[in-house]
């Protein structure tokens, strides 16, 4: 019931919010300020696809934890479908997305909530109990490899 009583005040609020402040500022001013707000979250979204994507390339690439990069990429879209949305309340909010130390708290609280342990993106991956494996390997020719007499049971034969 209370995510129908959120979908049902949001519009009220909108409305009541484009009437008040669209008497204090004028039409054309309101109406400068969504179109604004709507091309801004075009541009956001746009840019966003190619940098995030590379973003994550590069924090799995020096083997950090990518859940911080996916939840401020994800927050950052949020944000800017919040702005192409017309209204003050979904603006206002999607400009709160924007900021980086705002993201980083919700990133945060999200990550408590859900129980997720490694949500900063400069830190190595670790496992949950904070053991480190280190291990190497050498990738083995199935062709040119000698046979064994015992296999491991870790490598097709």
């Amino acid at each position: 019931m209370p995510v129908f009583m959120l979908f049902m005040l949001w519009p009220l609020v909108e409305i009541a919010l484009f009437v008040t402040l669209g008497g204090a500022l004028g039409l054309w001013f309101t109406l400068l300020v969504v179109l604004g707000t709507g091309i801004l979250g075009i541009v956001i979204l746009r840019r966003l696809g190619y940098r995030s994507a590379e973003r994550l390339r590069v924090e799995m690439g020096r083997l950090h934890d990518p859940l911080g990069e996916a939840g401020n990429s994800l927050l950052v879209a949020i944000a800017a479908i919040l702005l192409v949305l017309p209204g003050f309340l979904t603006d206002f909010i999607g400009a709160l997305l924007l900021l980086p130390p705002v993201r980083a708290v919700v990133v945060s609280s999200l990550a408590r909530r859900f129980g997720v342990h490694s949500m900063r993106s400069d830190q190595p991956a670790r496992r949950s109990d904070g053991i480190v494996i280190d291990g190497e390997f050498v990738e083995i020719d199935p062709e040119n490899s000698p046979k064994t007499t015992h296999p491991s049971g870790w490598t097709r034969h």
